[in-house]
């Protein structure tokens, strides 16, 4: 009973509120000179800053396979760093045969569940986002809502999924004016709301009754021991 007090209502409607700008890291799922999940991106990237939010995009060219090389490797390091730093994260992967890039899958697959005594991904808003060369599908957001609760983020409801990739950015680059870009522009001020909402309650909301118990066990183990 120790590990289990009342809900405490302080905690989730009387917190500082942070002052900084929101902090959001931003993955895409291609190596393509002209990759359509980095214009995509780059796009949600521009909306996001204008709503007022620090933003960070990620190159995934260079990072190796995972467990191929240890995790001391300069992409890896850059890569754990930036999610530990973020308070929020976008996540844009192609669809190809039917499911998210291995690209993609990398990055994730290079973020521990827990690093050092914290947890580079548990309760961060995550928006999912996919791009398609062909008809409209949700396959790569579907999974990578799957991943982002593993991950123990906070997925926020709404997504965009592109069909015809190609055809919705001009020779510059710049998404064209479209219901596409609208939905885009829906999830982008999705995320900050729940970010804003969730990034000062984040430790309170993912502490769990579970861990707490095995803690408290740990401890006692430890005390113990030294007592033997």
């Amino acid at each position: 009973m120790e590990q289990f007090p009342a809900i405490d209502e302080s905690a989730l409607f009387n917190v500082p509120v942070a002052a900084h700008k929101p902090r959001i890291l931003m993955l895409y799922g291609s190596l393509r000179e002209r990759s359509y999940s980095r214009l995509a991106t780059e796009e949600a990237a521009r909306i996001l800053t204008w709503l007022g939010a620090e933003v960070r995009i990620f190159n995934p060219a260079g990072l190796p396979l995972p467990d191929s090389v240890p995790a001391d490797h300069p992409k890896v390091k850059e890569l754990r760093e930036l999610s530990l730093w973020s308070e929020g994260q976008v996540w844009c992967s192609p669809e190809r045969h039917g499911s998210m890039t291995g690209i993609m899958k990398a990055q994730i697959d290079w973020l521990p569940l827990s690093l050092g005594g914290m947890r580079p991904t548990q309760g961060r808003t995550l928006a999912v986002m996919q791009v398609s060369g062909g008809s409209q599908s949700f396959n790569a957001v579907n999974q990578l809502r799957i991943l982002g609760r593993w991950m123990r983020m906070v997925t926020i409801p709404n997504q965009s999924s592109v069909a015809k990739a190609s055809d919705e950015f001009d020779e510059a680059g710049r998404m064209k004016p479209s219901p596409y870009y609208n939905r885009i522009v829906d999830v982008m001020e999705e995320l900050m709301r729940f970010t804003l909402l969730l990034r000062d309650r984040s430790a309170y909301l993912t502490d769990r009754y579970s861990e707490r118990v095995e803690s408290a066990e740990e401890v006692a183990k430890r005390v113990n021991q030294r007592s033997i």
